[in-house]
């Protein structure tokens, strides 16, 4: 009998996942598996945690969702904690599997941890097969090869409109084969050395984990209130559910796929017609496969002080008064420290308001970006490696923006976006 692991990671879906449909495929029986690997809940560098309590919490009911699906098709999820290289090998010893199947990753970390497992796997004679799932264009589709890939935006896009398509998704399997393995048990926030936060009720929008709720989100933002058709004109909004997708939290854990949201969208507008709001979205999705794809090319290069244009940029030495003032929205500067305490308490803050304080603490407090970039790992609930370091890297003038400095005029971004006060009201009352 051929028997094959599925090892899920940030791929926490049945909709469109090449991995799962390609296991089920060329298996008899297989064996879908999530590991919390504790490295993931260790304390960086910069002294934050790798993840935070939001975003725990978040992973928790994303995981539950997947087994509670896959046990609808007859299968089920087998839940580890602790190194998956010392974890997923015991899996394929008892079930004597000779095939894993994964995501392929692409950021360094990442990619270390999927190198130890697959070198304790050829010790058993199991084979390792990734796919790329997490990009609305696959690697392989792309205009150019990973290194020559275009260090400026507008040149990668433009090319790849035009010379690229989007493969179809891969239809959600009907019926799983698995062996009998018990039910699942999930950790505690306690055991992953965390403490349940509430969620602040002022929060623009709680964030259920799982596929189940994303494709209900997804629903909710095409079909109940057609938002996406104003998305161009709400987008730098600050308060309320609706005035971007939110997909963010779903998409970084690979609850719903890139391409899904594509071909949803693409049936949305011949329904009610294509703008500028809908292409947006697509656009903004390319930012997306952007970074990613730059991580590749660059590896390790987006997590140095210097980026990946190796310029020597002038920061303030270490301070962590500072630091505190910003991360505690106590910097005297309102509209910094309305969207500060909007991430602290709730775990979300808009785009607008990240580009804001990103850039405040780059060119105002001129501190080491690195760290600003660390407090979002921890804290944000849609938390995704790529882009967050590849958006940090952008502000701090050390990733792909071909002007440098991105300096923001936080008055006039509060006069611009919060004229009335309304969000710094509601945060800082």
């Amino acid at each position: 009998m051929k028997k094959a692991i599925v090892w899920f990671k940030t791929d926490l879906r049945l909709h469109d996942n090449e991995t799962l449909v390609t296991a089920i495929a060329k298996s008899d029986e297989i064996i879908p598996v999530y590991c919390f690997d504790e490295k993931q809940f260790e304390e960086t560098e910069y002294g934050f945690k790798k993840t935070g309590s939001f975003r725990a919490q978040f992973l928790l009911e994303a995981v539950a969702d997947l087994d509670k699906n896959l046990r609808a098709l007859g299968s089920g999820l087998m839940v580890l904690k602790g190194k998956p290289e010392i974890e997923i090998p015991k899996v394929v010893s008892l079930y004597k599997a000779n095939k894993l199947y994964a995501k392929r990753e692409v950021t360094f970390e990442e990619k270390q941890t999927e190198q130890l497992v697959q070198t304790e796997l050829w010790k058993q004679q199991c084979e390792m097969l990734t796919f790329s799932t997490s990009t609305l264009y696959h690697a392989q589709d792309l205009p150019f090869s990973i290194k020559d890939i275009p260090d400026v935006f507008s040149n990668f896009r433009k090319k790849v409109e035009k010379e690229s398509t989007i493969r179809t998704v891969f239809e959600k399997p009907i019926s799983i084969s698995s062996p009998e393995f018990p039910a699942a048990q999930f950790p505690t926030l306690d055991q992953l050395g965390l403490s349940f936060s509430e969620i602040d009720k002022r929060a623009a929008i709680v964030f259920e984990g799982g596929e189940s709720a994303a494709l209900k989100r997804m629903n909710h933002y095409f079909s109940e209130t057609k938002a996406i058709s104003q998305y161009k004109e709400t987008r730098n909004g600050l308060i309320g559910a609706d005035y971007s997708s939110k997909f963010s939290a779903w998409l970084a854990l690979g609850c719903l796929s890139p391409r899904e949201i594509y071909f949803e969208l693409k049936k949305y507008e011949s329904q009610f017609g294509a703008n500028e709001s809908t292409y947006w979205l697509v656009f903004e999705l390319l930012w997306r496969d952007y970074f990613r794809f730059m991580m590749k090319k660059y590896s390790n290069k987006f997590f140095q002080q210097s980026g990946i244009q190796d310029k020597g940029i002038s920061v303030n030495k270490h301070n962590i008064k500072l630091l505190e003032t910003w991360i505690n929205g106590t910097t005297g500067v309102d509209f910094v420290d309305a969207n500060m305490l909007e991430l602290k308490l709730t775990g979300f803050m808009s785009n607008r308001g990240r580009q804001n304080v990103a850039s405040y603490l780059c060119n105002d407090l001129k501190l080491d970006w690195r760290y600003g970039a660390a407090y979002f790992e921890q804290q944000l609930i849609d938390y995704d490696v790529s882009s967050n370091w590849g958006n940090w890297a952008y502000l701090a003038g050390v990733g792909n923006d071909p002007r440098g400095n991105r300096y923001f005029n936080i008055d006039k971004q509060a006069q611009d976006y919060d004229r009335d006060k309304s969000y710094r009201k509601l945060w800082l009352q």
